[in-house]
């Protein structure tokens, strides 16, 4: 993740002043790698730079990126925001009293073709909203021999399969439609009991139902042990007019539905609402992915601390959002029932929306 996000760093026009990482021997290859200085210490990197990007294992978002934020710095933390709620909801509190910009990487929000359906859900275009259905499938986690840092609930959190990939959907299924999630049923399950001779404890996949504030209902489903699929992230919006689908693996095309028949919208930006087209970065009929997603999050996170106020950038508040949204799904999973999203409260979200465009 460092690569990459150094890789947006440098496209949206920012200058990579210094790496650290966990110990002298990978922060000097590291920094090599990525052609920047290496620091001795956090409190070395921090006084370097203007903005600190937070791409550690989850159990040290919360203390980098407070550290950061105390030092004045603005900041940009890898998701999950942290392995706790109540972790995530003060790191968005102080990132509301600092009046510094503090933004999660829910880079998906930044597909042009994300904000087209987007656009056309909020404008009408489906009608009133009916269902909502969100997949998100890996599969590399699919063999009991392959075992990675988040497996580790000590540093990974409690959640595994849907605090990594599960936020970014529900971040992107409520961005969307507009709409908060508002309680959920849920299962999860863990394939392996083992990993490379080591207990799990985190789930591989869970499947849940939601229901949101305005009485849409819908599935999630989210593995990282779905043989075959590398990150196969969609969803699927209907309504009393229409549908609307996007998957990541294509994020060039929509799917627009009707009763009367169904097309699929490709990219071009004279045809694209105008936000949408602001992110449309390349001529129609090239190819923009993920990369071009992550760039464009940055060049917003960046206009941001200049002062600007860009449209869908997800701040601190959208992270303590995801991990209410987990929190809710794991208590589900664990009483059998329906269990409504505990949210951040609003004058913590309202805090950060002011302090984050000053």
């Amino acid at each position: 993740m460092a690569r990459t996000h150094a890789h947006a760093a440098r496209v949206a026009g920012a200058e990579v002043v210094s790496l650290l990482s966990s110990s002298p021997e990978s922060t000097a290859r590291a920094a090599h790698h990525l052609g920047t200085a290496p620091a001795r210490s956090l409190e070395e990197l921090i006084d370097r730079a203007d903005v600190v990007h937070v791409c550690t294992p989850n159990a040290l978002h919360l203390p980098q990126s407070l550290a950061a934020l105390d030092a004045g710095r603005h900041v940009v933390c890898e998701k999950p925001l942290a392995t706790s709620l109540s972790d995530a909801d003060a790191l968005a509190a102080r990132a509301g009293e600092s009046r510094r910009v503090a933004t999660v990487p829910f880079v998906y929000r930044f597909h042009p073709m994300v904000r087209e359906a987007r656009a056309r859900v909020r404008s009408g275009g489906i009608g009133r909203l009916f269902t909502l259905r969100g997949e998100y499938l890996q599969d590399w986690m699919l063999g009991a021999a392959e075992r990675n840092w988040r497996v580790d609930a000590a540093v990974g959190g409690r959640s595994r399969a849907f605090a990594d990939i599960g936020s970014h959907l529900v971040d992107l299924l409520e961005f969307v439609i507009g709409e908060r999630i508002v309680r959920v049923a849920a299962r999860t399950s863990t394939a392996h009991e083992e990993r490379d001779g080591e207990r799990v404890h985190t789930e591989d996949a869970a499947a849940v139902v939601v229901e949101t504030a305005g009485g849409v209902v819908g599935t999630v489903l989210v593995s990282q042990v779905a043989a075959g699929r590398k990150n196969a992230l969609s969803f699927e919006v209907s309504g009393a007019e229409g549908a609307v689908a996007f998957a990541q693996e294509t994020p060039n095309e929509l799917w627009w539905g009707r009763a009367d028949g169904s097309v699929t919208i490709a990219r071009d930006d004279a045809l694209l609402s105008p936000d949408a087209a602001r992110l449309s970065v390349v001529p129609a009929g090239h190819p923009m992915g993920y990369l071009d997603a992550f760039s464009a999050f940055a060049r917003d996170s960046y206009a941001a601390i200049r002062g600007e106020a860009p449209d869908g950038l997800p701040r601190f508040a959208d992270g303590a959002r995801a991990a209410a949204v987990t929190e809710a799904v794991l208590a589900a999973a664990r009483s059998d029932g329906w269990e409504s999203v505990d949210s951040t409260p609003d004058s913590v979200l309202e805090g950060a929306m002011a302090g984050s465009t000053r």
